[in-house]
């Protein structure tokens, strides 16, 4: 049977015909505060952006991933590994698709405290959606204001307690032994509003060797120490242990998709992390202008064994098959919003500065005592990464009745330093430091044609630096880069927004994106990858989606990606030569999501199918290993929720992959090894119950 979307867009079609409530039309255009940092409307915003209501989605979801929420965003790919140990794969327009764990390129940041370190990469595990409200997702010109690697932004948001206590516990099951615990409270006492929030999720994983034991804690609580004065207080814990079954050659994948490579097992690949952080939130009115300071510190561990055979490991300039190390992370942020009346319209401008920093104590270690193999062995690496980022920056708006200007101005600093404290015999000192600076503009028009009808264009500068990962094995003799420069970037988009009478809204974006000194995949082999600056890169593409709501309980949403992302100039790579022309690996070309769902008001009862369809995807930069094929797969999902007094009680069954499609599901780009290629599941179940109380 071959799964097609297109049945859904056909549904959808019909939106058109009937009228849907007021409730159901202002939610087609929510509040955000990405992008401009002040709250606005979606509609009036020159830019791609989209809201993901968390509450609603992770009502029948194991609110674990990210990729959960993001599946039905346009231009961004969320690709689960079905590999804890190395965390999501999100790109945003292409940017990020070249990580090997966790997110690059894209900004993260949840309840105002950055997911991302000031490297720029970041860990989406590490987002709590048990209690999550909803999810902002912007991409394109406005995220260059975000400073260093922000080709987009993922913002999270907890929800303020409210209202008298509640308590709610839930439990889920599914497919490969999985299952997730959870309990929270929230509510007002004594003026003070509180989130509390702990859970455990326990899996054997789809593939052999890829067990995960993950806690995660949130606590949340906010305070009005006068009328016009808002502080809120935010910290939470992540804790997980997981194996890594690694990728797979083409023919492992395709013969027993939930295998795993011998060495795995012989080195017994893992990793374990620990996260805490906390920060504050102080906003100040002071009639229509505002202030507003954050502050946030944290704490990062790290042991990751990987799969380096013993021998490679008798160079003795080689760090280890172990990686061992301590973070502590900082920063703090400042801004102040003067709303003005201007030239017959509205002025709102933003001054911000911000600083983080983070500092590691870093030690690598051999993955072998004798003829024992993944055991913790002598120290071969030891050294403390300093990263420093700060930024300063304006934004101004100003709304007329039918213009809207926008633009801002960003000047960023990201510093490294290294300290070698492990220099033994030829291994000599490889401390240093590396310094990059750029100035980012992002220019803005928006036009009512009419007013259901807006019209936008928008233009800036970005620049992305490598991340720490990226300058450690890039240099001669896999050594620490300090020549690897950043990459610039020239954005350009146009899109229209438009309200299709009262039920329905549809955004088109037209995008292109020219790239120089793009960094690209050096070479991928024995646990370790190493960087180099490409010539330049091209992106053009268009995200359009269809939001439509309807008499009855129906809903849908269509949301396509269509994304030619390549070499724009020929360079030489440790491969050979990549020509122009060449696909950027671990982008596809085209994606498409489609969503129809209903809800009786009455019963509590919902039910609704999605289609997901993905065009294939290239392994590497020479676009000559067997790329990852395209694939279409339909999911199922019924959910039911009863109120009986101060109880409330839900239960949901969701089915993925009904018609249990083989595919892969990511890609590791450039690996050496040939091992490219991560599969998904074939067809899952998730089932769960909830029980509410409030006092």
């Amino acid at each position: 049977m071959n799964c097609r979307p297109t049945p859904i867009a056909a549904c959808l079609a019909l939106a058109f015909a009937v009228p849907a409530s007021a409730e159901d039309a202002v939610r087609l255009d929510p509040l955000v505060i990405t992008g401009s940092r002040v709250e606005q409307n979606t509609f009036d915003l020159p830019a791609a952006i989209d809201v993901v209501d968390v509450a609603s989605v992770g009502a029948t979801q194991a609110r674990v991933n990210a990729s959960e929420a993001l599946a039905g965003v346009p231009g961004i790919v969320v690709q689960n590994r079905q590999n804890y140990a190395q965390d999501l794969q999100i790109s945003s327009r292409g940017f990020g698709a070249r990580t090997a764990f966790g997110v690059r390129g894209i900004r993260l940041v949840a309840d105002g405290i950055p997911a991302s370190m000031p490297d720029g990469q970041g860990q989406a595990a590490t987002f709590n959606l048990d209690r999550a409200e909803r999810i902002e997702v912007m991409r394109g010109p406005l995220s260059a204001i975000y400073g260093n690697a922000a080709g987009g932004v993922i913002q999270l948001f907890t929800p303020d307690g409210k209202g008298r206590p509640s308590v709610e516990g839930r439990f889920s099951a599914g497919s490969d032994n999985s299952w997730k615990s959870d309990l929270s409270s929230q509510g007002e006492v004594g003026g003070v509003s509180y989130v509390v929030d702990t859970s455990r999720f326990v899996s054997d994983g789809y593939r052999d060797h890829s067990e995960v034991r993950r806690d995660q804690s949130l606590v949340k609580l906010g305070v009005s120490p006068s009328p016009d004065g808002r502080l809120t207080f935010v910290a939470s814990s992540f804790r997980q242990v997981a194996d890594d079954p690694l990728g797979l050659d083409w023919a492992s994948a395709r013969s027993k998709p939930s295998s795993v490579v011998p060495a795995a097992l012989a080195y017994d690949t893992r990793k374990r992390i620990s996260q805490q952080q906390g920060g504050l939130n102080y906003e100040h009115r002071f009639g229509d202008d505002s202030l507003q300071l954050a502050a946030y510190a944290g704490q990062r561990s790290v042991i990751q064994y990987q799969s380096i055979p013993s021998f490679v490991q008798a160079n003795p300039r080689h760090s280890g098959g172990v990686i061992d190390f301590e973070r502590n992370f900082a920063g703090a942020s400042a801004r102040w919003i003067a709303r003005r009346k201007v030239a017959g319209g509205g002025l709102t401008t933003t001054f911000g500065a911000d600083y983080e920093r983070s500092v590691d104590d870093r030690q690598g270690f051999e993955n072998f005592v004798g003829a024992t193999l993944g055991v913790k062995g002598a120290l071969r690496r030891d050294e403390t990464d300093r990263v420093a980022a700060s930024g300063v920056y304006v934004q101004s708006q100003w709304q007329g009745e039918r213009w809207n200007f926008s633009g801002g101005l960003r000047h960023s600093r990201v510093a490294f330093k290294v300290s070698d404290h492990y220099i033994v015999g030829v291994n000599g000192d490889d401390s240093g430091s590396v310094d990059y600076r750029k100035t980012t503009p992002t220019l803005a028009a928006m036009y009512a044609l009419t007013p259901a009808v807006n019209l936008y264009a928008s233009v800036a500068r970005g620049f992305e630096t490598p991340s720490l990962n990226e300058l450690f094995y890039s240099g001669p003799g896999a050594t620490f880069s300090f020549d690897l420069k950043p990459a610039t970037s020239t954005h350009l988009e146009a899109g229209i927004k438009a309200m299709l009478g009262d039920n329905a809204r549809l955004d088109v974006a037209l995008f292109e994106v020219r790239t120089k000194d793009e960094l690209v995949v050096a070479a991928s082999s024995g646990g370790r990858t190493s960087y180099i600056n490409a010539s330049r890169t091209l992106r053009r593409g268009v995200e359009a989606s269809l939001d439509a709501r309807w008499a009855g309980g129906f809903s849908g949403r269509l949301a396509y990606t269509g994304l030619r992302a390549e070499f724009d100039k020929a360079y030489t790579g440790s491969s050979g030569v990549v020509d122009a022309g060449n696909r950027l690996p671990g982008v596809p070309s085209s994606q498409l999501f489609g969503e129809l769902a209903w809800k009786h008001a009455a019963s509590g009862f919902q039910a609704a199918i999605e289609g997901v369809a993905r065009s294939r995807v290239y392994v590497d930069d020479r676009n000559a290993a067997r790329s990852a094929p395209g694939y279409a797969i339909a999911n199922l999902r019924f959910a039911v929720e009863r109120n009986y007094g101060a109880f409330s009680v839900g239960s949901f069954l969701r089915i993925d992959n009904l018609f249990d499609r083989e595919y892969i599901g990511s890609v590791v780009v450039g690996d050496g090894n040939g091992r490219y290629y991560e599969p998904a599941p074939g067809r899952a179940w998730l089932a769960g119950v909830s029980l509410k109380h409030q006092f």
